[in-house]
């Protein structure tokens, strides 16, 4: 039976302990500015039993994990799904974070690896990516985009980014929609900052090329 609306959200239940409630977070409950000693001592508090360290986390990197997850896959509703299961397998095997330290890092390959592994069982209407119902109804990316003028520019650049590899679709959304930096992209796909700022400028320039005329300013944040 769903809830009334006056009901608090149910909690993730695993096995016997209580996870926190995995969902889209909206901007303004996104933290950020956090480091890896930051991450570090949260897992840590996290492996001790501290719910309150499992919900900073998913504060912190939820929405991230969803932007990589539609790199991926291309559809919001596959990308929100695989998020939130990754998030929830990260704290069941928080254990298995070697490095407390790269804690983003370890969840991004968590989520690329279940999108890719959704991709590869999809049925033959989604097998091409960024159509369909990616951007039907302003793709909710994500619902923090309530000005109207963001949301346009988040449908242009969606609209482009079927042209550029998946791992500059990774960038170009962790950068111009979710404003991380270049050094915070590296560590968490693996790439050198100097890898992630190139993968930008390609993307850029042939998102600029695919969305000629439609004022595409090539990222809002710099380089």
């Amino acid at each position: 039976m769903k809830p009334s609306t006056n009901d608090p959200p149910s909690p993730i239940v695993m096995g016997t302990e209580v996870a926190p409630d995995v969902r889209m977070p909206g901007m303004d409950n996104t933290t950020r500015g956090a480091g890896p000693s930051d991450d570090a001592t949260l897992v840590r508090r996290m492996r001790g039993g501290d719910r309150e360290a499992a919900t900073a986390l998913v504060g912190r990197y939820l929405r991230a994990a969803y932007v990589v997850a539609l790199a991926v896959l291309g559809n919001r509703h596959d990308a929100e799904d695989v998020a939130q299961e990754a998030f929830v397998v990260a704290i069941e095997r928080i254990e298995e974070c070697r490095e407390p330290e790269r804690f983003a890092g370890w969840l991004m390959t968590i989520v690329r690896n279940r999108s890719r592994n959704l991709r590869g069982a999809m049925p033959a209407r989604r097998s091409v990516p960024w159509e369909d119902d990616t951007l039907a109804d302003g793709m909710r990316v994500p619902d923090a985009l309530e000005d109207a003028e963001r949301r346009e520019d988040a449908e242009r650049l969606l609209e482009g980014l079927a042209g550029v590899s998946e791992v500059q679709r990774q960038v170009v959304l962790l950068h111009d929609l979710e404003g991380w930096r270049h050094a915070e992209i590296g560590a968490s796909l693996g790439l050198s900052e100097g890898m992630s700022r190139q993968h930008l400028f390609i993307a850029h320039r042939l998102l600029r090329e695919r969305l000629a005329g439609s004022g595409f300013p090539g990222g809002s944040h710099g380089f």
